[in-house]
């Protein structure tokens, strides 16, 4: 008989990569039958996942009934958190991802996954004062640790898709492009396309038991902003340079409410590596345990062609 997966966010990028994979796995989808949750079940993605046999029921991480509708009769959860960036980013994250976590184990559900990232916060002794945003995710896993529930979890790199927003290379004026930070073009960036979460969920799912308290560090590897530069000018035939800026000018850029997160997680990026100490090795073990090749920023540059005016 098959496990009853929850896929929370199966209208999203991670969830629905995720909801895509199993149902496609050969293996795993006879092993699961998914059920999607998504807070509006009137997308049109909705109906194209329950045309695919795909169970999409409604569920909000605020609302402690319908999660304990949401997870009935579930085996495994996968359960992702949004980050919202405004005065109570931090209260309602962690109370959602406890509200999630706690429902799980009072339905009886048997293992739970998480997307997780790295307490900057704490790693850095307290210098980065703005990384709510990853703090706030592994403050949840430590408390999911705590609950007598197995669990596993997925810690995603920095996506490939945000080189077509915020992270787009701009025209410079001189026929070239310039793709424009303030950190070093040495920072090693672990870049992962977001719609592959399914190949390492994917591997969580198939041997519970060996990832049990495991965190996968995803990403294809890690590439630094020369080598992203050198792969963009090769796969779109332009000219695009790094440009490295006085960080209050490339801050200007952004939203305000985002700004101040966005130049602490980069200084974090720079100064201590996107997963820590050991981003390396836990990129290649974790490159390593994902089912199916994974995509490289050439293909998908190849794939998802800059928009290079």
């Amino acid at each position: 008989m098959s496990k009853l997966l929850v896929v929370f966010g199966a209208t999203g990028q991670q969830g629905g990569s995720v909801v895509d994979y199993v149902i496609n796995d050969p293996e795993l989808s006879k092993q699961y039958k998914v059920r999607g949750v998504t807070r509006d079940t009137s997308k049109p993605a909705v109906q194209a996942l329950q045309q695919k046999g795909v169970e999409v029921v409604k569920g909000d991480a605020d609302d402690k009934a319908s999660l304990e509708h949401t997870m009935q009769g579930a085996h495994t959860v996968f359960a992702v958190t949004v980050s919202i960036y405004d005065g109570k980013l931090y209260e309602r994250e962690l109370s959602q991802g406890k509200a999630m976590a706690d429902t799980a184990v009072a339905a009886g559900v048997s293992y739970f996954i998480f997307s997780t990232l790295s307490n900057a916060g704490k790693l850095s002794s307290g210098k980065l004062q703005n990384m709510t945003h990853f703090n706030v995710k592994a403050e949840i896993e430590e408390y999911i640790r705590t609950r007598p529930i197995k669990s596993a979890f997925f810690a995603p790199g920095c996506f490939m898709q945000n080189f077509s927003t915020f992270m787009a290379p701009h025209p410079a004026g001189d026929g070239t492009y310039a793709l424009a930070n303030f950190v070093t073009p040495d920072t090693q960036l672990p870049l992962i396309d977001i719609f592959e979460t399914g190949k390492y969920v994917g591997a969580i799912l198939a041997e519970p038991a060996k990832y049990e308290g495991k965190v996968f560090s995803a990403a294809t590897r890690l590439y630094s902003y020369h080598e992203t530069v050198e792969t963009m000018s090769k796969v779109s035939g332009k000219t695009v340079k790094y440009k490295q800026l006085p960080q209050k000018v490339w801050s200007g850029f952004l939203p305000p409410a985002m700004s101040d997160y966005m130049v602490d997680m980069f200084l974090w990026i720079q100064d201590y590596g996107y997963y820590g100490s050991q981003t390396k090795p836990s990129v290649d073990w974790t490159a390593e345990q994902a089912r199916g090749k994974l995509t490289t920023l050439e293909e998908y540059l190849k794939k998802c062609p800059l928009h290079l005016q």
